[in-house]
């Protein structure tokens, strides 16, 4: 059974318009994931900096007790 032209064109619209569904639906994700991913790497560099801090503050302090617990020679 053959399709009329215009039952053939109406078909092919249809389908062009679930593909520019499909695709933006697509481009619209990619987007997402590619801010979250900047806002996450962006997050985890600003944790990083406070942890170096944190951990330089522990050596000092390690340091000095260390250096308070020994006894003068």
């Amino acid at each position: 059974m053959s399709q009329t032209p215009q039952a053939a064109i109406q078909a092919d619209w249809d389908n062009r318009e679930f593909i520019e569904t499909i695709s933006s639906g697509i481009r619209r994700i990619a987007e997402f994931l590619n801010d979250f991913d900047a806002s996450t790497r962006y997050k985890l560099a600003a944790l990083n900096e406070k942890l170096t801090s944190l951990e330089r503050s522990l050596e000092f302090v390690e340091a000095k007790i260390e250096k308070s617990g020994e006894t003068p020679g």
